[in-house]
């Protein structure tokens, strides 16, 4: 196949058109699929081992999560239709997972409130309608954000509004915002509540990635050089460090220092991700240790807590009783767990929120949270693939804080639940009951998509030039010598 002779652009222009990438779609409803038929079976093992009547509304309930889903997937197909097609799935089956679990604790509960004759409302009704109100925002998210880059010029906006976001709950009464002694709600009488950090977090995460690009050869080479370390001039440097200290201010007299340990990793990450430079991880651990010396001195919370993660055995009856009865659950549960429905989460208190996922470690055991904890990872890994494949640094930067804020989140709450580090009130993505963090993870994985259609996107190719003809009044003359006139010779 060789290319018209005639065209002096055809071998500069004129290839054969590249070859069709992919989109995936049929791949990602397959998945949704599949996910759909675990979280039916999962169903029918907690009705099983709690002794219930087995009826036909679970493939019912199986076949409306499909349909939310599928949902979904069309909005994905005709909005980002280059979209990673793992993506979707994964956190379908991690929030199906989380409706299991949260069904399965109902049925223990109403039990227990059956005995006590008292009246018990289920949590999985009100579950559902976030799950269903979450992907209805995750549809209205992918259709207004067309191109990610267009959040740049918003992002001194949405830095100014995550950090009023923050702040609001520190202002308003206890009675409207405390809750187990973090001041981090907004209470409505007779209505529900709302967490504004879970929305904070994605606007402090836009706003840190636009600042940093536009500043990432400030942060590089300009400023002065203390102790061997080249700073930013601090007019550069002053709206970083204004909005993270506002930022952890905050989240400290709310008493919420796991939100805190939170945007204090997300902040770090992305600095050293700009940047590439390691000095900035070893200043930012340095002011950690000295910020959590100082909580520890401040507040007696933060020390009750520490007191409980080295021993909460001490009190095994008292402040420890929560990591006391996890560790036994976690223990009972063993390699392979206890079966979905046969253990007993219920005991721990906050089992469907801070400690869900220790009921999947007792009722699943190791091998269950591994995989739970393997989907996270996978979740985070193709968020990140996205983020290095696309073009734009915003973009990169972007992604990558978005899914840092994923496993950061997921190791802070793991954590304390297996006493590797003090307990914090963070929920687990997708799988704790609550509004506002399955809204706000929700929004996440939306913008999540829309890079990861913005990196697999063929690119177009460049039109050819249209030649540039001369205007007549520069064109050369050319003088034609009229031929002698031949008609008077035979």
């Amino acid at each position: 196949m060789g290319q018209p002779v005639s065209d002096p652009l055809a071998g500069q222009y004129q290839t054969n058109p590249p070859r069709e990438v992919p989109t995936r779609r049929g791949t990602e409803l397959l998945m949704l699929g599949f996910a759909a038929f675990i979280v039916t079976m999962a169903l029918v093992l907690v009705e099983a081992n709690q002794e219930q009547e087995l009826t036909s509304s679970i493939i019912w309930l199986g076949l409306a999560y499909l349909a939310l889903f599928a949902g979904a997937h069309l909005a994905v197909r005709r909005w980002a239709p280059y979209a990673d097609p793992l993506i979707l799935p994964l956190v379908a089956l991690l929030n199906g997972l989380g409706l299991v679990m949260i069904h399965r604790l109902d049925l223990a509960y109403a039990a227990k409130a059956a005995e006590d004759g008292k009246d018990f409302t289920p949590y999985i009704g009100k579950q559902l309608l976030f799950t269903l109100l979450s992907l209805v925002l995750f549809v209205i998210v992918l259709v207004v954000v067309s191109d990610h880059r267009t959040l740049t010029r918003y992002s001194y906006t949405a830095g100014l509004i995550g950090i009023a976001a923050l702040a609001l709950p520190a202002l308003l009464p206890s009675s409207l915002s405390e809750v187990h002694g973090a001041k981090v709600w907004i209470r409505i009488p007779g209505i529900t509540g709302i967490q504004p950090g879970e929305f904070a977090k994605i606007l402090l995460i836009i706003f840190f990635a636009a600042f940093l690009v536009s500043k990432r050869d400030i942060f590089m080479t300009a400023g002065k050089k203390i102790a061997g370390i080249e700073l930013p001039r601090g007019r550069d440097l002053g709206p970083l460090l204004i909005a993270a200290a506002a930022c952890l201010g905050v989240l400290v007299f709310e008493k919420d220092l796991g939100s805190a340990l939170l945007f204090f990793g997300l902040v770090l990450v992305l600095v050293y991700v700009a940047t590439e430079r390691a000095i900035w991880v070893v200043l930012g651990l340095t002011l950690f240790a000295g910020g959590a010396v100082v909580a520890y001195n401040l507040f007696t919370h933060v020390q009750t807590r520490v007191q409980n993660w080295v021993d909460p055995f001490a009190d095994a009856y008292g402040d420890g009783y929560q990591i006391v009865q996890t560790l036994f659950g976690l223990g009972t549960g063993g390699i392979a767990g206890t079966g979905l429905g046969a253990g007993r989460p219920e005991i721990v208190a906050e089992a469907n929120t801070d400690f869900i996922t220790a009921g999947i470690g007792e009722e699943l055991g190791f091998i269950g949270l591994a995989a739970v904890l393997m989907m996270y990872l996978i979740l985070a890994l193709r968020g990140m693939r996205s983020a290095l494949a696309v073009r734009d640094t915003f973009g990169k930067l972007l992604g990558c804080g978005l899914s840092f804020a994923l496993i950061m989140q997921l190791f802070v709450i793991v954590g304390g639940v297996t006493k590797l580090i003090p307990m914090t009130g963070i929920t687990t993505p997708f799988l704790s009951y609550g509004g506002s963090s399955l809204l706000a993870n929700y929004i996440l994985v939306a913008l999540l998509l829309r890079i990861s259609d913005a990196a697999r996107r063929p690119a177009t190719r460049p039109k050819p030039p249209v030649p540039q003809q001369a205007p007549i009044a520069e064109a050369h003359t050319v003088m034609v010598q009229r031929p002698p006139d031949m008609g008077g010779q035979q």
